[in-house]
């Protein structure tokens, strides 16, 4: 593989293997929920929702549609205590359409028409659902919260589950997810990994 750096700071990796005509795209933002301040807990998580509410030059909701519409597979994105993944699998030739939507939302994703409190609303209640899904409403959902309070002090960036607080959440602001986008989701603190069926010089 090749690992090198662009000059806006984005670090590129890059693992041809022409075994099959597809590409998988992996771009990591080097930020998680270790990286929150206290009263902020889950905003790594929701932001990793809002990055599939559309950018400017894709539209609102369209993520997903147009990954689809290409052949795209395998698309998601996670995030732990230290990274926010973004990941899509897609035909070889249209890995160009697969960089277009990561460097739009990288660089367009806070514009009026498509970063809404409406859309933000929704999310925050997709993760709040998330977290009844996973903790709060199964059996023994909630010893996770007690063995990492009992393991990490206050202060501690690992103290929080990245899922985060109901209370937390539902005071998200859209100025705090914008200040949250402009701290983190800058080219400098990601990576982002091309592995699959690409001519080098043309990914480049």
């Amino acid at each position: 593989f090749e690992r090198y750096t662009l000059p806006n700071g984005l670090e590129v990796i890059l693992a041809p293997d022409r075994r099959v005509p597809i590409v998988a795209v992996n771009i990591w933002y080097h930020v998680g929920s270790g990286y929150e301040v206290y009263g902020r807990s889950g905003f790594a998580h929701l932001y990793e929702h809002m990055e599939f509410q559309g950018s400017k030059n894709v539209g609102s909701d369209r993520h997903f549609e147009v990954l689809r519409k290409i052949g795209g597979d395998s698309i998601n994105g996670t995030t732990n205590s230290d990274r926010t993944n973004y990941f899509e699998v897609v035909p070889s030739n249209q890995l160009e359409a697969a960089l277009w939507l990561e460097s739009d939302r990288m660089g367009y994703l806070l514009d009026p028409s498509t970063f809404t409190k409406t859309s933000l609303d929704n999310q925050i209640d997709v993760v709040r659902n998330e977290r009844r899904q996973r903790y709060d409403n199964v059996p023994y959902g909630k010893a996770l919260f007690a063995e990492y309070a009992a393991l990490y002090p206050e202060g501690h960036p690992y103290r929080y589950l990245t899922i985060g607080k109901h209370e937390d959440l539902v005071h998200a602001s859209l100025d705090d997810v914008k200040a949250f986008f402009r701290t983190w989701y800058v080219p400098a603190n990601a990576t982002l990994a091309l592995v699959g069926d690409f001519e080098v010089p043309a990914a480049k």
